[in-house]
């Protein structure tokens, strides 16, 4: 492939993404509007009129947010690329004499250069979004200084555990020969197994409190479900959510002797014992239906196809040329390789985003009739229409919008499933 027809293909790719994104939006938009003032039939009874506006306006400035990180992520995107960003970036960093302290370290600044100007960049739209959006609509309670304190942890924990591993793939890539991707593949895979086990042991904790259940009868609820359901766990704890946000929440994470039940205090204090009961359900239904590990392993296909991908491209100088850099001719181009790939990758991601979608909201009907064996359809639909209203989650998505984004199903058919569901257990 010649350079310019990459430039090409690179340049329809993104402006058909944009334009994608951008009418899918104004769907969106346009959907929730006209639906604002009339509460569906479904969830008439149960649903004001005021909340139902609320999540419209909710659902409508986030989608009008993304409209501008959207535009402006596109043009970041031409500014490290067909413009001429990165190879700049690039030139910069070879002047200033780091290749003196040897390849590693030259590839590690500009790859640790690049993510910290792309973080200095999205770093005002995540302030607008928690403390202007979130902060409007009564969700956030974060403080400038929790968002500091939080921000400086992120740094150090992808500091410590992202550089050695970012040194390995660079030496692999240098010294692995033209197999070296199936190396970093494994590398990673293991890397990813081993977050599972020391994330909920030791990060998760230096962020958030963590407090084993002290409410006896829910945990004996919850143990009871647990057993019925042939599933253990090293614990069940709850987090204090609430001091970032009022969403609610429950999650598993780990495995092995690390793998535990986790409720955002937001939660507890907005379902009701039984409701929480089928919301446990849920989640313990995507790990028996083995959801957790179709997308555990769905997830480590994908990273070894790219990393196949790119094990191909970084050895062509088009790849290089077509989005605007100059491979060094004095210096390793690994690094150069591995920040075009995380660039451009997610154009094409795009398209196949409504496949994992689907996938996705398929997952979420088996979890639903998985809870409604395990405890009660009614409970579960009724604690859904709960967190809908209290989340502020829209009733009346648009649905082409839905089956291109949304990991889970519309509300309405979510909960009409539920009900025959609720109707065959009566």
């Amino acid at each position: 492939m010649s350079p310019d027809t990459l430039t090409l293909l690179f340049a329809i790719f993104l402006c058909l993404s944009v334009l994608l994104k951008f009418w899918l939006a104004s769907r969106q938009i346009q959907h929730v509007r006209t639906h604002r003032n009339q509460v569906p039939e479904t969830f008439s009874d149960v649903v004001s009129v005021s909340a139902h506006q609320k999540a419209a306006d909710y659902t409508v400035a986030k989608t009008r947010f993304s409209l501008l990180t959207t535009a402006f992520g596109s043009m970041t995107l031409l500014a490290w690329t067909l413009l001429g960003g990165l190879d700049a970036f690039n030139g910069w960093l070879q002047e200033t004499r780091l290749l003196n302290g040897g390849p590693m370290a030259y590839q590690l600044s500009l790859i640790l250069g690049f993510m910290l100007l792309s973080s200095l960049v999205e770093w005002p739209f995540e302030i607008y979004s928690t403390f202007q959006i979130e902060q409007k609509f009564g969700f956030n309670r974060m403080t400038w200084r929790l968002w500091l304190a939080d921000t400086c942890k992120n740094l150090i924990v992808s500091a410590l555990l992202g550089l050695p591993l970012l040194a390995l793939v660079l030496w692999l890539m240098g010294q692995a020969g033209s197999g070296w991707w199936l190396w970093a593949w494994g590398s990673w895979a293991a890397f990813s197994m081993l977050m599972l086990l020391i994330y909920p042991m030791f990060i998760a904790p230096w962020f958030n409190r963590f407090e084993p259940l002290k409410d006896e009868s829910l945990k004996a609820r919850v143990e009871s479900l647990m057993q019925r359901c042939g599933f253990s766990s090293q614990g069940l704890f709850v987090m204090d959510g609430s001091k970032r946000s009022a969403h609610a929440n429950a999650y598993f994470t780990g495995f092995g002797a690390a793998k535990r039940v986790v409720f955002f205090d937001t939660l507890l204090k907005k379902l009701q014992p039984e409701e929480i009961e089928a919301v446990l359900a849920h989640e313990l239904g995507h790990f028996k239906c083995r959801h957790t590990l179709q997308r555990l392993l769905a997830a480590l296909g994908l990273s070894g196809l790219a990393l196949a991908l790119l094990g191909w491209l970084h050895g062509t100088t088009w790849f290089y040329q077509g989005l605007g850099v100059q491979p060094s001719l004095n210096a390793p181009n690994d690094a150069l390789a591995l920040v075009l790939f995380m660039l451009t990758i997610p154009v094409l991601n795009d398209f196949i985003a409504p496949l994992f979608a689907w996938v996705s909201r398929k997952h979420e009907f088996e979890a639903d009739a998985f809870a409604s064996q395990q405890a009660s359809a009614k409970a579960l639909s009724m604690a859904l229409i709960r967190l809908y209203e209290d989340n502020a989650a829209t009733l009346t998505p648009d649905p082409l919008y839905t089956r291109f984004y949304s990991s889970h199903p519309p509300a309405i058919e979510r909960i009409a499933a539920l009900h025959q569901l609720a109707h065959h257990q009566a």
